[in-house]
């Protein structure tokens, strides 16, 4: 099926190239209540009026509270809507991120995300991966644990978060994955190799992290430099960071939100909604 050069396959749906990741509508840290409710809800409200159709969250955001955000802000959902999360880690009382990730746990976590989310199926779910997890055979349990879901209908399609190329390679010996979710920016493009496998492959890269920790624009030695578009002049340096895209991906990225801010208006997301689409 051929879409639109603006557009993506992502499982079941076709979504546009810019999406919008919700984490940072939580409070400090990824933890507590967000710090402005009703300006949580209509950021949210804001990106889908803009034409995003594919949000990511997940359970532990919060925890809970992203999932409920969406929930209050956006049901009953749109059928063109794709809402995509991840399991693989829980947060503990203090907020700490601790591995929930044994095959029953990862159903369990789907399962919370469906209640949570009040969904009756979502587009993708993506295995979260530690650092450093080795590609072995709990691996390929916890995928086998993702298979059952999309099996029972719970899900429509498999990801995969934080993985080297040696786990994409693996995982697709298993079974067929939708999209990949790792850190890349313009200024950190470690994930390369596993982009372009994704590029091949015709498989969904979502980065994450695509404002960086900060100064995006600074020159990682590891990458090699990139000349960002022309944008416009109100557009702030961690927009234009979040609005590059690598001449070469062909998947969705995040709306650009800042990785330590919550949006105060939804002129952020309206105007990277409209820089942001690939031209092919």
């Amino acid at each position: 099926m051929n879409t639109p050069s603006n557009q993506y396959r992502l499982a079941d749906k076709v979504v546009r190239r810019v999406g919008y990741g919700a984490m940072q509508l939580a409070g400090p840290g990824v933890f507590g209540p967000a710090r402005d409710h009703d300006e949580a809800i209509a950021v949210l409200r804001a990106a889908v009026d803009a034409g995003v159709d594919h949000i990511d969250t997940a359970r532990y955001y919060g925890p809970v509270v992203v999932n409920e955000l969406i929930r209050e802000a956006l049901y009953p959902y749109s059928d063109d809507l794709a809402l995509v999360s991840k399991v693989g880690g829980r947060r503990d009382g203090s907020g700490a991120f601790l591995p929930y990730n044994d095959p029953d746990q990862l159903r369990a976590g789907i399962e919370d995300n469906l209640k949570t989310l009040g969904a009756q199926r979502l587009t993708a779910v993506n295995l979260r991966l530690l650092d450093d997890a080795p590609v072995d055979e709990r691996f390929v349990d916890q995928i086998g644990a993702l298979v059952a879901a999309r099996d029972d209908g719970l899900i429509a399609g498999i990801g995969i978060s934080n993985v080297t190329h040696q786990h994409l390679v693996r995982a697709l010996e298993v079974t067929d994955i939708v999209c990949v979710q790792n850190w890349y920016n313009l200024a950190d493009r470690s994930a390369s190799r596993v982009l372009d496998e994704c590029i091949v492959r015709g498989i969904a890269f979502v980065p994450f992290g695509p404002l960086g920790r900060g100064d995006v624009i600074r020159a990682n030695p590891a990458s090699p430099p990139a000349s960002p578009p022309a944008m416009p002049r109100h557009l702030s340096r961690s927009l234009l960071g979040g609005c590059w895209r690598s001449p070469t991906t062909c998947c969705s990225s995040r709306a650009p939100v800042a990785a330590d801010t919550l949006p105060r208006t939804s002129v952020p997301i309206r105007c990277c909604c409209r820089t942001t689409k690939s031209p092919g």
